[in-house]
């Protein structure tokens, strides 16, 4: 497919592919031509609207940009450095790219063939605006220099599962080192009832970082059995009450937004 063709906002040829972890499959979603999901492994992983760069169908996905805008606002920077651990269709890094034209972005995939599909067949900004690497997560934070980053958005499973490299206490601190005094850390959570996804989150980020937040879909912490639930964490303060409004503009209807002191309790943690 030629680039000349992406730019028009055609999508790829839909149906299932192999990739080096197993298979993923790239379909349009029943009733919507605009739309797009890429599933990985039976999950799915990502939306893609080919002809709107700004469109986040998967709701946690607004959560996180809710989070990005406010703990680092455009007014004050208009452009990002950014990692991405966790690409699937590269939704969130090309919203990103297409708000705030001159960011610089690597997006680290574990599986090297779905990086390179997703290269070849979707419509994504070029490196630097977009670098896709084919790397560990763990590994490619561990090697960006202090103070070198913005952001960081963690967004990589296997299967529904957080890989456990990616909740070590090694992890948090190589992400509190990359960021600087005002960069943020985010990440998506698959936490069940237990709590035990968001409590090893929670744990691992409160010696790196004085300030947390949650952002969930209803009036209670986690309280579904199994559901997203997007963490923050920053050096410099975070305004829930500021997050919880920019999610509504995203169009997220009951969204909540929890400080510190209230994750923590959730997750029977002190401190």
């Amino acid at each position: 497919m030629s680039s000349r063709r992406r730019r028009s906002g055609s999508a790829p040829s839909t149906g299932p592919f192999p990739i080096d972890t197993g298979t993923a499959s790239f379909d349009p979603v029943p009733g919507d031509p605009a739309a797009f999901v890429l599933t990985v492994n039976g999950v799915p992983s990502s939306p893609y609207a080919p002809a709107d760069p700004g469109r986040l169908d998967f709701e946690y996905m607004r959560w996180l940009i809710a989070g990005i805008d406010s703990g680092l606002p455009v007014t004050s920077r208009p452009t990002l450095r950014a990692l991405h651990v966790g690409g699937a269709a590269c939704a969130l890094p090309r919203r990103i790219a297409a708000d705030r034209p001159g960011s610089r972005q690597t997006v680290a995939e574990v599986d090297a063939a779905l990086a390179t599909w997703v290269r070849a067949h979707l419509d994504l900004p070029r490196s630097p605006a977009v670098a896709i690497r084919a790397a560990e997560g763990g590994a490619e934070l561990a090697r960006q220099r202090e103070d070198s980053l913005d952001l960081v958005v963690r967004d990589a499973f296997s299967g529904d599962v957080t890989p456990p490299q990616l909740q070590s206490p090694e992890w948090f601190a190589s992400a509190a080192r990359a960021l600087g005094a005002h960069g943020l850390y985010c990440a998506n959570v698959a936490d069940t009832a237990g709590r035990a996804a968001l409590r090893a989150e929670a744990e691992g980020l409160r010696g790196c970082f004085p300030h947390l937040a949650a952002i969930t879909g209803g009036g209670r912490l986690a309280g579904r059995a199994h559901g997203n639930v997007v963490v923050l964490a920053a050096h410099a303060p975070l305004d829930p009450a500021d997050i919880a409004r920019r999610a509504r503009a995203e169009g997220c209807a009951v969204p909540t937004v929890h400080g510190r002191r209230t994750l923590l309790r959730a997750c029977g943690l002190s401190g």
